[in-house]
């Protein structure tokens, strides 16, 4: 019989355990079952908080810069670089990790410092930029980054607008003249797992504004704002897939920065080099903390099981919580998941225990797959 060669390309558990610590529980699992079972990881991420850490993992150099906050305090934000390659997480420098407990500036968090997180990537030498957005704090549009970049937005006085989206309502003028001229000579590529516009039922204040803190009223003030700023930078670009991204900044990059949109899995399994581990396997383990309808819909893991399905590779999950039925997973390329909540129903003591159950969960793995 074959020898088995596992790959564990899994993402983070939200609040419990990062992609690196659930391939590295799911690794020892396996081998108190088959202990000379042969296991590559390659930790992944969708282009949300995490995808910095996946990058690192794979073997990027982490560099970090101080920025502006998405409050205006500075903090300090990760990137990663190989070569010519930078991989920038929006949510590092704009993230919700970066409000304190319970204060949301739902009008007024910026997107300053992403915009100077992007230009430590340039100084670096970036010439590709893979810009992960997601987990933002902010619903500016991208205008505080772009401000970052050079860009200028300016009231009918002719001084610049308040931070955040809610300052775009006094917007008279957008001068994009001083963007920084080495953008022009770089691929940037918009990664995300959102694909709304920007304004609208389905934009970016409405679908997203509530988790920012975001009062009913704010969420139209904010609408308003954005509808008004797209008026001046260019409407049409509002309407594309990915615009809504991370409150607004997919906009701002799509745009004034020449960036294109792709399916955050999609562009991070090339930069992480899947194909070619995914050559070497005979069995894939994915995961995330929830399997749910999301998960469906562009999640790592789903981009992880329809690149192995591809491939002819049996594909199983490992998840905190299922909320998917049997047929949802095979439709979706997987055989099977286990659930930590089989083994432990309370869901505070699984999120504190994930790793020792994750353990459990593996070795179920080991002897349904690979005994």
């Amino acid at each position: 019989m074959e020898t088995a060669r596992v790959l564990v390309a899994a993402d983070k558990f939200k609040g419990s355990l990062t992609a690196v610590q659930v391939a590295e529980r799911v690794t020892a699992g396996l081998r108190r079952v088959v202990p000379g079972v042969r296991v590559e990881t390659l930790p992944v991420a969708d282009g949300g908080d995490g995808t910095v850490a996946a990058a690192v993992a794979a073997g990027f150099e982490r560099r970090e810069a101080r920025v502006t906050g998405p409050l205006g305090d500075p903090v300090t934000a990760a990137y990663a670089l190989r070569g010519s390659t930078a991989v920038v997480e929006m949510a590092e420098a704009s993230g919700l990790q970066h409000l304190p407990d319970g204060v949301f500036a739902p009008l007024t968090a910026t997107t300053y410092g992403s915009g100077e997180l992007l230009r430590a990537a340039l100084e670096a030498g970036a010439t590709t930029i893979v810009f992960g957005v997601g987990g933002s704090a902010t619903t500016d549009g991208g205008a505080g980054m772009l401000a970052a970049l050079g860009a200028r937005f300016l009231d009918a006085d002719g001084e610049p607008v308040g931070p955040g989206g809610g300052g775009l309502a006094e917007l008279a003028e957008a001068d994009l003249s001083g963007l920084d001229p080495r953008l022009k000579d770089v691929d940037l590529i918009l990664a995300s797992d959102v694909d709304n516009p920007l304004t609208g039922p389905k934009g970016a204040p409405e679908v997203y504004g509530r988790q920012k803190g975001a009062s009913e009223e704010d969420i139209a003030v904010l609408d308003a704002a954005l509808v008004h700023y797209a008026s001046i930078l260019g409407p049409e670009t509002a309407a594309l897939p990915g615009a809504g991204a991370a409150g607004g900044i997919g906009y701002g990059a799509l745009v004034a920065l020449g960036a294109r949109f792709r399916p955050g899995i999609e562009v991070m399994l090339d930069v992480l080099g899947f194909a070619p581990a995914l050559a070497r396997a005979t069995l894939v383990i994915t995961g995330e903390g929830s399997l749910d309808e999301q998960t469906l819909h562009g999640k790592a893991p789903a981009g992880v099981a329809a690149a192995a399905r591809q491939a002819g590779i049996e594909v199983v999950a490992v998840c905190g919580r299922l909320a998917l039925s049997q047929e949802a997973l095979s439709g979706a390329g997987i055989a099977r998941a286990y659930t930590l909540a089989e083994l432990e129903p309370d869901p505070a003591v699984s999120m504190a225990q994930a790793g020792p159950l994750l353990e459990r969960a593996a070795e179920s793995i080991a002897r349904d797959f690979l005994s």
